[in-house]
């Protein structure tokens, strides 16, 4: 759905898809099982949260506003009626970079059980090129480091724009897969446009938890980029990393 003015210099952006949550995402997430659900993603391009209030965003009767301003009940309810359903709900939000509010519905009538419907190949294709990740959550970071070492990459990571540049300096690399949304003053886009003009034939691979269409409406990326959602199956990580090096 194409974005639309909620308030003078702001927007919405609405999207729905069908997706699969693996067991391993379920494993990160224990109020979701696997399966196949629908994604309803609203995302702004607001003040964002801080880790502090995004922390407590479900929390019944918590609120930013002022005594008499809120009741702190809206989101709470939301993710009471999303558990109630069999569903989940996740928030993605960083300070000064506005919020997505996933919500994932599960799917009814399936004609054939979640095993078969996402069954994983036997066997994943990898590689031996060197990839840079960048992500400055560190459970994430550690993550997506171990997933790419067992496909066989060779991987460093860093945890902000300045220290990527530093190992870029440093040594070649074949891949940035990089967080699109950062602190420390240079975003993903800035940083591949960095790493891209010292080493020219790097390939990048964005990755975020805001949706591709709001980060294009909002101007952090040019249509067309590679952009992984979070959160992603390991077929899907591997799948687009080879899909950028090329097959082998």
């Amino acid at each position: 759905m194409r974005a639309t003015p909620c308030r003078p210099g702001g927007h919405l952006t609405v999207e729905a898809e069908q997706i699969e949550l693996d067991r391993e995402y379920a494993n990160w997430n224990e109020d979701i099982e696997p399966g196949s659900y629908v994604r309803l993603s609203v995302t702004d391009d607001g003040e964002g949260m801080p880790q502090a209030v995004l922390d407590r965003a479900f929390e019944p009767f918590f609120s930013t506003r002022g005594q008499g301003e809120g009741s702190g009940l809206g989101l709470s309810m939301v993710y009471g009626f999303m558990k109630q359903s069999g569903g989940h709900a996740k928030i993605y939000s960083e300070p000064g970079q506005g919020t997505t509010v996933n919500l994932y519905i599960p799917c009814a009538g399936l004609s054939a059980p979640w095993s078969e419907v996402t069954s994983e190949p036997s066997e994943l294709q990898g590689g031996s090129e060197s990839i840079l990740v960048v992500e400055d959550d560190e459970l994430v970071r550690q993550h997506v480091e171990r997933q790419l070492r067992n496909f066989g990459y060779d991987v460093e990571v860093a945890a902000n724009g300045a220290d990527a540049m530093d190992l870029l300096r440093s040594r070649e690399f074949d891949l940035l897969f990089t967080d699109v949304v950062m602190p420390g003053g240079m975003n993903g886009r800035q940083l591949a446009d960095a790493a891209v003009a010292l080493r020219p034939e790097l390939k990048v691979l964005f990755t975020s938890g805001y949706t591709e269409n709001a980060i294009v409406h909002q101007g952090r990326l040019d249509p067309g980029v590679h952009l992984l959602q979070k959160p992603y199956r390991r077929t899907e990580l591997a799948a687009a990393v080879r899909k950028l090096l090329g097959r082998t």
